[in-house]
C-alpha cells in the first residue's frame, strides 16, 4: 500500500469517528432535554391538580359552614304549650317544641301579652325588648322552657283567655317572628296570671323553675 493511500484511509476513519461522536452527543442531549420536559409537564400537572383539589376543599368548607348556620326559632300555636301547676310553688310553664328537622336559636325570654295587653309581661331577667345576652340552641325536636311564678295571690291574678307570643331577637326591641296567639278557651286550658314576670328561656324545666324561684 502506498503512503498516499494510507493517509487517505486514516483521514476517512478519523472523519467517521468524529461523526459518530457528534451523533452520540446529540442523542444524549435530546434525551436529557426530553426528561426535563417530562418532569416539568408532570410538575405542572400536579400543581394544577393541587389547585383544583384545594379549591374544591375550600368550597366544601364554605358550604359546610353555611349548612351549620343556626336559624332563629319562631313561635306557632303548634309549637307552644302552656300549663299551670298549683300549690305553694304555683307557676305557669311555657314550653316550646322545635318540631323541625334543624336546630334553632332562642334569645332572652318569650314576650307574652295576655288578653291583648298593650305591653308584654315583664321579665325576671332584664327588661322587655332589651337584649341581655341569653341565647340557647334548641335541637331538632327538642324543647325549651320559661316559667311565670304565680305563688302569690297578686301574681296568680285572674284566669286569662288568650296570649300572644313573640320571640325576642338579637338586639334591643327586635322580634324574630310572631306573634302567635294561643286561645286558652279553645284548648280548654285554665291559665291564671296576674302581676308576675317571666324567666328567660332555659334548656331544662328545672333550670327555668329555679330561675323563677319555684324550683327545688
Amino acid at each position: 500500500m502506498t503512503a498516499a493511500r494510507s493517509r487517505r484511509r486514516s483521514a476517512a476513519y478519523a472523519a467517521l469517528a468524529l461523526g459518530l461522536a457528534g451523533s452520540l452527543a446529540l442523542t444524549g442531549c435530546n434525551s436529557h432535554s426530553s426528561k426535563k420536559s417530562k418532569k416539568s409537564s408532570s410538575s405542572s400537572s400536579k400543581s394544577k391538580k393541587r389547585k383544583i383539589i384545594g379549591g374544591a376543599a375550600a368550597a366544601g368548607a364554605g358550604a359546610g359552614a353555611a349548612s351549620r348556620r343556626v336559624p332563629d326559632c319562631y313561635p306557632s300555636t303548634y309549637k307552644l304549650r302552656f300549663s299551670q301547676q298549683t300549690g305553694a310553688d304555683s307557676h305557669v310553664t311555657v314550653k316550646f317544641n322545635n318540631n323541625t328537622s334543624r336546630d334553632c336559636k332562642l334569645y332572652n325570654a318569650p314576650l307574652l301579652r295576655f288578653n291583648n295587653a298593650k305591653n308584654p309581661l315583664p321579665l325576671l331577667q332584664g327588661t322587655p325588648g332589651q337584649f341581655d345576652g341569653t341565647r340557647i340552641t334548641v335541637p331538632s325536636h327538642g324543647y325549651a322552657y320559661a316559667v311565670i311564678p304565680t305563688n302569690t295571690a297578686a301574681a296568680k291574678g285572674t284566669e286569662q283567655k288568650s296570649v300572644a307570643v313573640d320571640f325576642m331577637g338579637t338586639s334591643a326591641s327586635s322580634v324574630t317572628h310572631g306573634p302567635a296567639t294561643v286561645n286558652f278557651a279553645e284548648k280548654r286550658l285554665h291559665i291564671s296570671v296576674g302581676k308576675s314576670k317571666v324567666t328567660n328561656w332555659s334548656s331544662s324545666i328545672h333550670g327555668a323553675e329555679l330561675a323563677a324561684g319555684v324550683g327545688k
